[in-house]
Parts: C-alpha cells; sequence; structure tokens
C-alpha cells in the first residue's frame, strides 16, 4: 500500500515482482498485488508461456514494466538457453559466452517486450541475475544504447542492502549475488548515465512458508534506504506450477496482509516507481563491491542462488 507522496519523511523503495509470464498463478497474484498498490514495478519474461495472453491485463496498470532477461529457461521461440545456471556461470568468467547466441535471445525477448505493450521497458533486470554477468552485460548494454538511445530506463543493482537481524544464510546468499557483478553492472549504467536503485533487499532461500517470509520481509523493511529495491516472487496457491511454487503463495499471503501498509508506516516508508525516484545513483557506491574471479565451483554458487 502506497503513503501519500506528499509526506517527504518517508523514504522511497521499489518493490519489484518477477517472473510475469511463467504462469497464470504467478500472473494473477503480481497483477493484483500491483493493482493493490504492493508492488510499483512488474518484471516480464517475454517469452514464457502465459506472458502474450496475461500482457494486456498488466499494460493497464501504473507501475513500471521490465524485462526480466532471461538465458537459463527453455521457452519455444527463443534461442536454445543455457544447459543450466552453473553452466551459464562458468561460461561467462570463462569468456566462453557466444556473443551472437547472447544477441538472439535479448533481440527476441526485446522484441516480444515491444509487441505486448506498443513501447520501451522502464527498466531491465535479470532472471536468476543474469543481466550483470560477463559477456551479457555488454551485449546487453549495446543493445540498450542501440535500441533506447535517450530514454529514461532503469537497472537493477544488486548489490546487498543493510543485512541487520537476517540470518547467516541469507546474508551470505545477498553477498554472492552482488559479486557476481554487481560493481560492473553499477559502471557501466554510471558511464551511459542510466539510472539504478540504490541496494537490493529480498534475497533469501525460498523456504520457509508465511510466517517466516514475514519475519524476513520485517528485517528487510526496517534495513531499507532511500531508493532501495525490494525483490519478491508472489504466486498464487497451485497444486502444479513453476520452481517454489508453495514459497511463492507464501509471499503472496505475506504481501496482500492487509497490514503491510501498517508495516510500511512503522518504518518509514512508501512503494514508488524507480522511474519516479531522483537522487544518488548506485554507481556512486560501485567501488565497494567486488566481482567474483574467474575461477571456482560454478555449480556450488548456482546452488545457492
Amino acid at each position: 500500500m502506497r503513503n501519500q507522496a506528499g509526506d517527504v519523511r518517508c523514504r522511497r523503495i521499489a518493490v519489484c515482482g518477477d517472473d510475469f509470464g511463467m504462469n497464470e498463478a504467478i500472473d494473477g497474484a503480481l497483477i493484483e498485488l500491483a493493482g493493490a498498490g504492493r508492488l510499483s514495478a512488474v518484471s516480464c519474461m517475454p517469452l514464457a508461456p502465459a506472458f502474450a495472453a496475461d500482457a494486456p491485463a498488466l499494460a493497464r496498470l501504473d507501475v513500471d514494466l521490465g524485462v526480466h532477461v532471461d538465458f537459463t529457461e527453455a521457452f519455444a521461440g527463443a534461442a536454445p538457453a543455457a544447459p543450466g545456471l552453473a553452466a551459464l556461470l562458468w561460461r561467462a568468467y570463462a569468456g566462453q559466452l557466444d556473443p551472437d547466441w547472447i544477441d538472439a535471445r535479448l533481440a527476441s525477448q526485446f522484441d516480444a517486450f515491444e509487441r505486448a505493450f506498443g513501447r520501451a521497458p522502464d527498466y531491465v533486470d535479470g532472471h536468476q541475475h543474469v543481466h550483470q554477468l560477463p559477456g551479457i552485460l555488454p551485449r546487453l548494454r549495446a543493445l540498450l544504447k542501440r535500441r533506447y538511445a535517450g530514454q529514461r530506463i532503469w537497472l537493477r543493482h544488486t548489490a546487498p542492502g543493510l543485512q541487520f537481524g537476517l540470518p547467516l544464510a541469507e546474508a551470505a546468499k545477498a553477498r554472492l549475488i552482488g559479486a557476481l557483478g554487481a560493481g560492473a553492472l553499477a559502471r557501466a549504467a554510471g558511464q551511459e548515465g542510466w539510472q539504478t536503485n540504490r541496494r537490493m533487499l529480498g534475497v533469501y532461500g525460498f523456504t520457509g512458508g508465511p510466517r517466516r517470509y514475514a519475519g524476513l520481509l520485517h528485517h528487510w523493511l526496517m534495513n531499507a534506504r532511500d531508493g532501495d529495491l525490494l525483490m519478491c516472487h508472489p504466486g498464487w496457491p497451485q497444486v502444479h506450477g513453476a520452481a517454489h511454487a508453495s514459497q511463492r503463495a507464501a509471499e503472496y499471503e505475506v504481501l496482500a496482509h492487509p497490514e503491510l501498509g501498517t508495516w510500511l508506516a512503522r518504518n518509514g516508508l512508501r512503494i514508488v516507481s524507480l522511474s519516479q525516484v531522483r537522487g544518488r545513483q548506485a554507481s556512486q557506491e560501485s567501488g565497494k563491491v567486488r566481482n567474483v574471479p574467474h575461477f571456482g565451483s560454478f555449480r556450488r554458487l548456482a546452488s545457492r542462488l
């Protein structure tokens, strides 16, 4: 629930729901929460099976719409997907990703987004945060400059927000995701004059049900600073569905709770579209984020993302 825009004492955060297009249960939850003001951004997978049918309902809402760049899902009409996140990470850091494959995969996603909405995306992020990886980020940067020159597109910056009170496993995972490319993305955004969120919240192990998610959410809201982004993955309950279906339903239950507005107000927060936020960009903090070296067990890393 958005607080009154005139309350200048409130810190502004974006709340972004991921994976639109995966299936009807995910799309329905995202549309409902966005319509209720619980989300200010929705990240779309334009080649996913439910995207084309559900996009018109999403287009009617006053939220930022982004391309959730994907390289690991085997969707019809896309260039072949990577054989899993671990393989993609290994190839990215080994410099073995085919630029033509990256370009084809990116172009098909942005083409499908533009066909559905008739405009450029407000922002870009990545499924499993692949938008920041070596090999992919330079090709994405070139595409955005070529297709959307002069437009105010923002990028999701994955550097972790404050972690006070959060379990060690969740804090470690958040730092790992940031280490995979937040610094490089922030520098690229600064060089191109693109906006980013300040820091990212919402990282956890996708387990625990509604009670645990509510506890984590309280910590994220307490830790949030002006310009931060809280990512989430809600979905309506379903018997069979996308990965983490039961935890998606838990997130939906918590984010749809009537007291969410009270939780926000108690922490001095209001939900806004990041395209409306003006202020310092995350690129100013890029020197604090280190990328992982070009070695290590990417299978183990991927299992933790």
